[in-house]
């Protein structure tokens, strides 16, 4: 049955393979070779595959009923997370001010939604459809912190914000606030530490060419 049941399994994970396939591409190839023009494209594809997926599935992350379950939830890891991410900025001496925090969190905020509709309504739910519930949280998880390497401090922060945020939606599927809780997240980060230990938030060879 194992055997029988592979090709279903892969059958069932085309939409994250695409994203997966254009977020290395450009992150790798791509973006450091290419005008600043581009750095929208993979955004557009990759919001476009999970827009191509909604609408075949039926499924946009906005149940209007778990909103608040989800807030609640969400409200709950922020807290710990930003307390954890004080606490290690302070100790190693590198949290800082930051001007226009409300702005910052105004721009966080949609790129942090638009991430979370990619992770839970793709990357998740086909994870889903080839395993168990408990085994697709971890494989979206570690696919959404692998997305980020090679940079040593957002690659495990994202794959441990990843299990709890998949953990929070496959219970109540509301992305809202799992989008304000990313944005509130790395602008935690970013106050936190200074680019030397976030490497700007850069990714694969963007991340590689500035050290």
């Amino acid at each position: 049955m194992a055997e029988a049941d592979a090709p279903a399994d892969l059958v069932a994970l085309p939409f994250s393979v695409a994203i997966i396939l254009v977020v290395l591409s450009y992150t790798w190839v791509i973006e450091p070779i290419a005008p600043r023009w581009v750095r929208h494209v993979p955004t557009v594809l990759v919001t476009g595959l999970a827009v191509w997926r909604a609408v075949k599935t039926g499924e946009w992350g906005l149940k209007r009923s778990e909103f608040f379950p989800a807030l609640r939830w969400a409200l709950a890891l922020t807290a710990v997370a930003v307390s954890a991410t004080a606490l290690v900025g302070w100790a190693l001496g590198t949290w800082h001010d930051r001007r226009d925090v409300w702005g910052n969190l105004a721009a966080l905020t949609p790129w942090g939604i638009g991430q979370q509709f990619a992770l839970q309504t793709v990357l998740l739910r086909e994870a889903q459809a080839a395993m168990s519930p408990r085994k697709a949280i971890a494989l979206a998880a570690l696919v959404f912190g692998v997305l980020h390497l090679p940079n040593p401090v957002l690659a495990p922060l994202t794959f441990f914000g990843a299990l709890g945020w998949c953990w929070i939606y496959d219970r109540h599927p509301n992305l809202i606030p799992l989008g304000l809780s990313h944005a509130i997240a790395t602008l935690a980060i970013l106050y936190a530490f200074d680019d030397a230990i976030t490497g700007r938030l850069r990714v694969g060879r963007a991340y590689l060419m500035l050290r």
